[in-house]
């Protein structure tokens, strides 16, 4: 399952950035997690800020702009293979992208977390930080999904 994980899907707004602004102490996290994934940042882009913010790290950045915001960011994650795409989101709009995606991590982080997205996760983090370190740490994975 997760030994075919190509793609990181990263929802921006209330799951890597509060109020458009990237949280620090993901830096490390991001850096490290582009030697081995393609890393790719999905969002409206809420504050107009996503572009500046994530400038210094190899992210593809994909800015909705579609009305159905939703299908949109699960569309995103057919087109890259769901079965090799792990996706990380909080809010109602990424319900589908993490139902889709091989492994969807669902964030209660600052914003809180939308239910729906809570539901259809297969996992769930305390925290952004703890999120990102699960790919780096595929063991961690495994405990967790094991069946």
């Amino acid at each position: 399952m997760y030994e075919n994980i190509k793609h990181i899907i990263l929802d921006y707004n209330g799951t890597i950035a509060k109020d458009g602004v990237l949280k620090k102490e993901i830096d490390p996290l991001l850096k490290e997690l582009s030697k081995n994934y393609t890393l790719h940042v999905i969002t409206a882009d809420t504050f107009g800020s996503v572009k500046e913010q994530i400038k210094d790290y190899d992210i593809k950045l994909h800015i909705l702009k579609s009305d159905d915001h939703t299908k949109e960011k699960k569309d995103y994650v057919t087109s890259l293979g769901c079965d090799i795409s792990l996706a990380i989101g909080n809010g109602n709009n990424d319900k589908k992208m993490l139902e889709t995606a091989q492994i969807g991590i669902a964030v209660l982080g600052d914003e809180g977390c939308c239910t729906q997205a809570l539901l259809v996760s297969d996992i769930v983090c305390k925290s952004i930080t703890d999120a990102l370190e699960l790919p780096l740490n595929p063991k961690r994975l495994l405990a967790t999904l094991r069946i």
